[in-house]
């Protein structure tokens, strides 16, 4: 008697997978669906990435939050440009990882305009409404609804660059009047959230060394509007292990609290500076 085949299970969700393991290993995000006729959260610290990207109270708002910390921290008030570019890194890294996450896991690349995205920046939250998702043609969610099957990894590199650039464009149109920055250093800005972000998520998931290739296949320098290359070096430390590094197309503007305390991943801190730093992480 023959035996029916058993097709691989696919879940009801083709990035539910993706942000659960997602959330396993980096608790302080946590990502909910909403269903197709679920409205995006609003209120109780909640802000919608629309309301974001129209530069409005909403915005106001939200930075805010970013301004009072910088003065309960540093004991000094930052330049409203600093505020702005805080908050903006603060909604985009995580933002980025919606896209960049099940790309990186399970080969899918979900859609995710700004009016189907919500964040809760207290509570390490948001809520996104998966409606389209590019797949490859092998993937057993080829076959759900909203699944676009593209040729190849090339392909499915542009539809991640094209993903993060929809939802990402509107919000930097919001933040840029108040940052000084306009459309190279904006998107300087985007590249770097997208590469540290993935970055750091698969230094949690172990896989350091895949995420690297991976982010230097996604941006190799040339793909508009996002600025430069992934540029990952290796330095190496005093016991000759190696130690990764890049350097940021754009800059946090941390060095205005504090001169003395750059990022590891500034242009600003040499060479010498970095494997210090580094080798003390890793001691």
């Amino acid at each position: 008697m023959s035996l029916p085949t058993l097709l691989p299970s696919v879940p009801a969700s083709p990035v539910a997978e993706s942000y659960t393991r997602l959330a396993e290993v980096f608790p302080g995000l946590r990502v909910r669906e909403l269903g197709e006729a679920e409205a995006t959260p609003r209120g109780e610290g909640w802000v919608g990435a629309d309301e974001l990207a129209s530069g409005g109270p909403a915005l106001d708002a939200f930075l805010s939050w970013d301004a009072a910390q910088v003065l309960r921290d540093y004991g000094k008030q930052a330049r409203p440009d600093v505020v702005a570019s805080f908050g903006l890194h603060r909604y985009a890294w995580p933002a980025c990882l919606l896209v960049t996450v099940p790309w990186f896991l399970h080969r899918r690349v979900p859609r995710v305009p700004v009016g189907d995205v919500a964040f809760q920046r207290a509570m390490g939250r948001m809520a996104v409404r998966v409606r389209e998702f590019a797949c490859l043609p092998d993937d057993p969610a080829a076959g759900l609804p909203g699944a676009r099957v593209v040729a190849d990894e090339e392909a499915l590199r542009a539809e991640v660059r094209a993903a993060v650039a929809e939802h990402i464009g509107p919000v930097l149109d919001g933040f840029g009047p108040r940052m000084r920055r306009r459309g190279r250093a904006l998107w300087g800005m985007a590249t770097d959230e997208v590469v540290e972000g993935l970055w750091y998520v698969a230094g949690l998931l172990g896989e350091e060394p895949r995420a690297m290739a991976e982010l230097e296949l996604l941006l190799p320098g040339t793909a508009k509007p996002y600025v430069g290359p992934a540029g990952f070096r290796e330095l190496s430390a005093p016991d000759g292990r190696p130690l990764p590094t890049r350097d940021r197309a754009s800059c946090c503007l941390f060095y205005t609290l504090r001169p003395e305390d750059t990022c590891v991943t500034c242009p600003r801190t040499c060479d010498t500076d970095r494997v210090r730093r580094l080798t003390a992480a890793t001691a």
